[in-house]
């Protein structure tokens, strides 16, 4: 399915039948499941009644699109809310529903989209930036490796390409070692700093270049400016959200992965696409 660009996107959310008919052509399949025929009636919501048989069906009923019993402008409005990075508090404002339902539509989105990474088993290659951040809101005490209470997630960045982000349970050579195997194709260069968990790779198959973060940040072209500017990237758009529960946290930060390996792509019309898929 082609990546559709909505243009005139105020008309398209403000009409529940238009915002209908464009998705349901975006599924290609035009015709009624009993009969064949292909002349319908629209029945509000998501239903249709052929004009032939005279039964009803969903045709979004086995997407995303039918988790919720929200109208399909106020979906389209809430996906396009969500490209914006709108807070769900402000969204809820804006489409006139209420947070909680809001906030449902937004986990959904999230969940989504972290479904979609987890099917995507390309591999990294060529030159790599590998680091990891600690997440957490501010606790006092040791601060970065060590800290306590932190979620801790593992990047690895293609130079001029994709980012892949992981939690992991600590930086062991072991837990760095198994998710660095599961993205990167061997033999590939991959520059990191001088953490010993990292020592282990230049036994797994890849070229390990470090650098030493106590006496300079570059030498040549062994750095990690890539993945750090992913972290501030990424921690730029979370604090806004003034914490995220521990239990959420995974589909935030796989929220941050797609949205910078896709920002220069059009956000809207992709996770159109992800929501039309069969629901899992």
């Amino acid at each position: 399915m082609a990546v559709v660009d909505f243009k005139g996107i105020g008309a398209l959310v403000s009409d529940d039948r238009m915002s209908f008919e464009c998705l349901w052509g975006l599924l290609g399949n035009k015709s009624c499941p009993w009969c064949g025929s292909r002349e319908f009636y629209f029945m509000g919501g998501k239903r249709l009644r052929c004009r032939g048989c005279k039964r009803d069906f969903w045709p979004l009923g086995g997407t995303r699109f039918s988790l919720m019993n929200i109208s399909c402008s106020d979906w389209l409005s809430l996906v396009k809310l969500f490209e914006l990075s709108i807070s769900a508090r402000k969204a809820s404002v804006d489409v006139g529903l209420c947070y909680k339902t809001t906030l449902r539509a937004y986990d959904i989105m999230r969940r989504t989209i972290a479904e979609e990474l987890a099917g995507d088993d390309d591999a990294l290659l060529g030159e790599l930036e590998a680091d990891e951040a600690y997440y957490g809101g501010k606790r006092k005490g040791k601060r970065g490796r060590g800290s306590g209470n932190k979620t801790i997630v593992y990047g690895i960045l293609e130079r001029g390409g994709r980012v892949s982000v992981s939690i992991v349970s600590d930086v062991s050579a072991e837990s760095l070692m198994t998710e660095t195997i599961k993205k990167v194709r061997r033999g590939s260069i991959v520059y990191t700093d001088k953490w010993k968990g990292y020592d282990s790779l230049m036994f797994c198959g890849y070229k390990h270049l470090n650098i030493d973060h106590a006496h300079r940040f570059k030498q040549g072209k062994v750095y990690i400016n890539g993945i750090e500017g992913f972290w501030s990237f990424a921690k730029e758009m979370l604090i806004k959200y003034h914490g995220v529960s521990k239990k959420k946290f995974l589909y935030y930060i796989k929220e941050m992965e797609w949205r910078y390996n896709n920002r220069r792509k059009n956000l809207y019309g992709e996770l159109i696409e992800f929501l039309l898929k069969e629901k899992t």
